[in-house]
């Protein structure tokens, strides 16, 4: 018995990684329990050592060493249950304290099994599981696959550690680009801010602490290797990245590529920005499905409106002919802008037009209608 305990002992901390006395611990405890059953009396002041070197087992009762047969005939049954209770405990200690260790980088593993809440992966001396929410749903998934994930979160429960996985976090292609840019992982470039729509987009704002180094430029490798490289493993995902910039302007600017900018307004106590394009530029800008300036709002933190030049010409326009008929006696702001609305636009539309014309636009009366006519067809300045 004395050899194959010693012998259980170094298997397990070789092949667990469990500490020998932890391991010690647990069998002394083990062998107090299988002592005080088969013992009669002896409930209360019974000890038990066991002797590391030799694998001796000595139990003790007020001070002295005592011997039983039986205990040796049922000491190691008692034992080996409770050694296999506290080495599963402790092995998910040991799990747990690694796996909290890699909370925030990438790990690889195999997919093992698909169940209700998502995808299992088997990590080697653990399980990870991708939940439903962190799996990307343009990416097909197969039983055996490797696969590379995000350590989001871990947590501990009844079972075990619970190790979460993610594919979609912005951080997990943060932490690609570190491993494939040597200038991110020395901190030479930094990644500012990173804008990501799981599966269809990322936009990444990088700067160089080192005038020499191009940020852009190390992001994307010789022949665009590196950026290949995370594309690839984030299968096909659209990756923009983009030069940070401390003036907000130029940040927005470089944001919204590949869309050219003509004039950006910006208001920037309350973080909004109106951002003017050209007519040809505007879906660029806009994006599919607004994907564009979205991105680009959540990587400036800035509420970014585009607008195109034909629409802020038409609005400067609307504006100057709102200034003109407004001086018509009889026409407010609010008048004014009811007639715009319904395409009575000019004093000469207006003196042309009849009381019947103008009270279909809702909000405009007869007598209103009157007045309206009557101050049209008076010379300007009267």
């Amino acid at each position: 018995m004395k050899s194959e305990l010693l012998g259980i002992l170094e298997n397990i901390e070789r092949e667990k990684g469990i500490e020998r006395n932890v391991l010690i611990e647990a069998l002394e405890s083990a062998l107090l329990s299988a002592a005080k059953k088969t013992i009669p009396g002896r409930e209360g002041d019974v000890s038990v050592k066991f002797d590391p070197e030799t694998g001796e087992i000595k139990i003790c009762a007020e001070g002295k060493e005592i011997e039983s047969a039986e205990f040796g005939r049922i000491a190691a049954q008692t034992a080996k249950q409770v050694i296999i209770q506290k080495i599963r405990e402790a092995e998910r200690t040991v799990i747990y304290n690694d796996f909290k260790d890699k909370i925030g980088v990438i790990v690889s593993g195999t997919i093992y099994r698909f169940d209700r809440q998502g995808i299992i992966v088997n990590l080697g001396k653990a399980e990870g599981i991708i939940l439903r929410k962190f799996q990307v749903s343009k990416e097909n998934y197969s039983q055996g696959q490797r696969i590379r994930a995000y350590v989001e979160a871990v947590e501990q429960s009844s079972k075990g550690p619970r190790i979460i996985l993610s594919r979609t976090s912005p951080e997990f292609v943060r932490q690609l680009f570190e491993l494939e840019v040597p200038e991110i992982y020395e901190h030479i470039v930094e990644i500012k801010s990173i804008a990501r729509e799981a599966g269809e987009r990322t936009k990444l704002a990088v700067y160089s602490h080192d005038d020499r180094v191009d940020s852009q430029g190390a992001c994307v490798g010789v022949r665009g290797s590196r950026v290949k490289s995370v594309v690839a493993e984030l299968e096909g995902e659209k990756v923009d990245i983009v030069k940070y910039s401390s003036q907000i302007k130029e940040y927005i600017k470089n944001a919204m590529s590949p869309a050219e900018i003509m004039e950006i307004q910006m208001d920037e106590e309350n973080r909004n920005a109106m951002v003017l394009v050209n007519d040809d530029q505007l879906s660029l800008a806009i994006g599919k499905r607004g994907q564009n300036v979205r991105l680009a709002s959540k990587l400036t933190g800035v509420s970014i409106n585009i607008k195109s030049a034909s629409e802020v010409s038409k609005a400067a326009a609307d504006k100057e002919e709102a200034g003109a008929i407004d001086k018509i006696k009889g026409i407010g702001t609010k008048t004014a802008a009811l007639l715009i609305e319904a395409g009575m636009k000019s004093r000469e539309m207006l003196a042309k037009a009849g009381v019947e014309d103008l009270t279909k636009i809702p909000g405009i009366g007869q007598k209103t209608a009157e007045k309206i006519i009557k101050g049209a067809k008076k010379p300007v300045g009267d």
